[in-house]
This record gives C-alpha cells, sequence and structure tokens, in this order.
C-alpha cells in the first residue's frame, strides 16, 4: 500500500511517500480503508524528534483515521501512528461510530482535537455558565472547536487570540465576543479589557513563552488556566506558587493520550460532537483537504502557521 513514512528526523522534506506493507490486525483490532488522515501541529513535532513522546524510525505518521471496515461500518479512531495511509490497523474498543451527516473532515477533526477541546472545556477547567473564557490559538484546530464549545457550555464571554486580523475576525465569526493579537506588549491588560475591564476566569492555552505568564497574571481569583500544548516552542517562566496561592488560581496541564485509558468518556464525548455537527450546532471548519502526494506541503503550511481548523490528507489520491 502507499504511505508517509518518515526515515530520518528534519523538516517537511523528509516525509515521502513510499510502498509499505499493509499492516496485519491482531486480536481486538481491525483494518480499516482510510478515507482522511487527521494532519495535527504534533505531526510536524514527532518529524523533528521534538515531541512529549519519542519516536523511532522508519515511521508512518498520523493519529488520526476515519474509514471503512471490510463489513462496512464508518469507524473514526486514534492510533499511535500508521494514519497518514491507504489502510490502517484500529483498535475496536478505541474506535467511534461516524453518524451520516458528519463528514469525513469533520469526524476526523472531533478525534484529537474535539477530544482536546471537549476535554479542556469540560473536566479540566470546568467552564461554568457566566463565566469568561479566553482561548489562545483560537482558529486553529482545538481553538475553533473550543470557542464554540464554551458558548455551548453557556460562558458569559469567549476572548480569542490569534496572529493576523483575517483569524481574528474568524474567530468572532465562530461566535467569539472579542479577538486579541497574542503579540499585544501588555497581553494581560488586553485581555482584562476585552473582559470588560475585569480579569478572566478561564485560560486555554497552548502557545508558551509570555503568553502562558501573561495569562496567569490575567487569571480573577479561582481562575483556572490549561496548558495543553508550547507552539511558540519557547518554554514559560516558571510559576510561583505563592503567587498561586494569593490569588487561589490553578494552572494545569492536559495531554490528550492521559484520556485514552477512559474510552468511555471519550465514546461519550465524540457521540455529543458529532451529534452537534450533524445538527449545526457545532462547526467544523475545513482548514485544507490535501492528496496524500502533497503531505509535506501540508505539513509546511501547518508550520509556517497559515492555516486556519482542521487540516486532513487524502490517501486515495
Amino acid at each position: 500500500m502507499r504511505a508517509v513514512q518518515i526515515t530520518e528526523f528534519g523538516g517537511p522534506e523528509v516525509v515521502a511517500v513510499r510502498d509499505v506493507p499493509e499492516p496485519r490486525p491482531g486480536a481486538g483490532q481491525v483494518l480499516i480503508e482510510v478515507a482522511r488522515s487527521g494532519v495535527n501541529f504534533a505531526d510536524t513535532l514527532l518529524r523533528e524528534n521534538a515531541y512529549l513522546a519519542s519516536a523511532t524510525l522508519p515511521l508512518i505518521p498520523g493519529s488520526e483515521v476515519v474509514g471503512r471496515t471490510d463489513d462496512g461500518r464508518r469507524l473514526a479512531a486514534l492510533i499511535s501512528d500508521g494514519g497518514y495511509a491507504e489502510r490502517a490497523v484500529v483498535a475496536e474498543d478505541a474506535a467511534f461510530p461516524v453518524p451520516d451527516g458528519v463528514d469525513d473532515v469533520a469526524a476526523v477533526a472531533l478525534l484529537a482535537q474535539g477530544l482536546t477541546a471537549w476535554w479542556l472545556i469540560d473536566h479540566t477547567t470546568r467552564v461554568r455558565p457566566g463565566e469568561s473564557v479566553v482561548v489562545h490559538a483560537a482558529a486553529g484546530g482545538v481553538g475553533s472547536l473550543a470557542v464554540q464549545l464554551a458558548r455551548l457550555r453557556g460562558a458569559g464571554r469567549v476572548i480569542a487570540t490569534a496572529s493576523t486580523p483575517e483569524k481574528r475576525e474568524f474567530a468572532l465569526s465562530l461566535g467569539a465576543d472579542a479577538a486579541v493579537d497574542p503579540a499585544t506588549e501588555d497581553l494581560t491588560g488586553a485581555l482584562c479589557a476585552a473582559n470588560g475591564g475585569e480579569p478572566v476566569d478561564v485560560v486555554l492555552e497552548m502557545i508558551g513563552g509570555r503568553v502562558t505568564g501573561q495569562s496567569i497574571a490575567a487569571l480573577a481569583p479561582f481562575g483556572r488556566l490549561a496548558f495543553y500544548g508550547m507552539a511558540g516552542r519557547v518554554e514559560p517562566e516558571r510559576v510561583s506558587p505563592r503567587e498561586l496561592q494569593r490569588r487561589s488560581v490553578t494552572v494545569s496541564g492536559f495531554w490528550l493520550v492521559n484520556a485514552l485509558a477512559r474510552a468511555a468518556t471519550l465514546g461519550k464525548a465524540y457521540a455529543e460532537m458529532s451529534a452537534q455537527v450533524a445538527t449545526g450546532e457545532l462547526r467544523v471548519v475545513h482548514g485544507g483537504d490535501h492528496p496524500m502526494s502533497e503531505v509535506r506541503r501540508a505539513h509546511a503550511d501547518l508550520g509556517g502557521r497559515r492555516t486556519i481548523g482542521k487540516l486532513v490528507l487524502d490517501p486515495r489520491r
């Protein structure tokens, strides 16, 4: 079969389409014909061996797939690797049925990015009705869904950040009440100003560097910041526990890998979001449907922050 394989670490030039052996399902697994593979920022880090989990070469990247089994079932699944391929093996107990009314791009978008956004909103920060929520990188795959989920949970005010005027306008179109440039020198002041001059209750943060510290400074008493990525690749300054105590604020981390053992919870979340997509309550933004042969371009665009919404590969092209 055709698949994207990495045999050395590096930039987009190291991803290449090759002929590789077809995977064989073992006990509790099923083979699917892949209709779409998700492309995530984490894939670009994995390609450079800079991700949270180290990689072993050769490697077929890709942790999200949607497709059909030999018996005709349409499934979406998270996998450890092997998604950028014509066929992939998935665990039966980690695969989610995809209902009619949810297209392939949406089916993939609700996996790593949708489940991350859902967990951040419902579990990590436990957004309550009336609270203010800051969503950094609001034009991205997680952010675009988090803006909408926060609104669906009754957030009183949703404040988005995004790096360009076009992306900020896009975040507003998704339901954000205000949009801020994260490069603003006084980001703390800008976030509070966007919240009517008041500190904010919740921040979803995946940029790192000074953005993390200035976002913590913007938290109200009992505020919560969830750190789930570091797209800027700059470590934040150390957080002072005494400063957290002084304002009774919480800073926590989240990595979806740690939630995979809770299959029932993830299944519930996926079914809930799928239903919302099917009814139009939740909008998945198609950020680029690339042929697998254009995987280098997809990685370059994602790494260059030139994308909005969800990027996917079509292994059939």
